[in-house]
């Protein structure tokens, strides 16, 4: 697979791959499937360990994206960041292949096509090699959407949203109860809490930065989405 070592946070479907190589870690996002969701691959530098964050389809594409030689990331776990089925097409296939443990939300895990091995809530942590991430509960898009916290020693804060923000705006919501829940936790939870050179993910589409979006809350919440 091709894989762009220059990262500007935009992948085309079809594409090419895009590699962020940090101190510790290297973060590939590629997009996958007919919805054009970001699936992201993060392996540990020292210890070849990895993490990929929502197998959501195109599992052939996905274990391209691993590799198949010897000196292939090992794919410890698989996180799932909310029940939305364009999220976990190819979960099942690559945990399978892989040996992967799973994780997910408790309140998101009934609708899986794989038991979780592991239920994370708020404020729950899960490695990646040398590396830790911290689970950080965003309730609104679905009740158990998480958004994963990778903080960087050497540099900025590096966020994996899912699909409850995006730049523009919060996830999509079915009530305008789960609409101000969203927003309220994404205000209390990220942007009252990181740096606002918090460089997030989305699950689909391109990347932005939280101070780049934290002008535009007021406006999100005056317009109601």
């Amino acid at each position: 697979m091709d894989v762009v070592e220059e990262y500007t946070g935009h992948v085309d479907p079809n594409g090419p791959a895009a590699r962020r190589t940090l101190d510790a870690l290297t973060i590939t996002k590629i997009s996958v499937g007919p919805m054009d969701n970001n699936a992201y691959l993060l392996v540990c530098r020292r210890t070849g360990d990895a993490l990929l964050i929502d197998a959501a389809a195109d599992p052939e594409r996905l274990a391209d994206l691993l590799g198949h030689d010897a000196e292939r990331p090992r794919l410890k776990t698989v996180v799932t960041t909310h029940q939305h089925p364009d999220h976990w097409q190819a979960l099942g296939a690559v945990a399978g292949a892989n040996g992967s443990n799973t994780a997910a939300h408790p309140l998101d895990a009934p609708p899986l096509p794989v038991p979780p091995d592991f239920l994370v809530e708020h404020g729950d942590t899960l490695e990646v090699g040398d590396s830790t991430l911290s689970v950080i509960h965003l309730r609104g898009h679905t009740p158990g959407s998480i958004a994963i916290l990778y903080r960087d020693p050497a540099g900025h804060a590096h966020l994996f949203t899912g699909d409850s923000l995006f730049p523009g705006g919060v996830g999509k919501t079915s009530s305008p109860e789960n609409f101000n829940s969203l927003l309220d936790d994404v205000q209390a939870r990220l942007f009252d809490v990181l740096p606002d050179d918090t460089w997030f993910y989305p699950g689909h589409g391109d990347d932005s930065t939280l101070g780049e979006q934290k002008p535009h809350l007021d406006e999100w919440r005056a317009r109601g989405w």
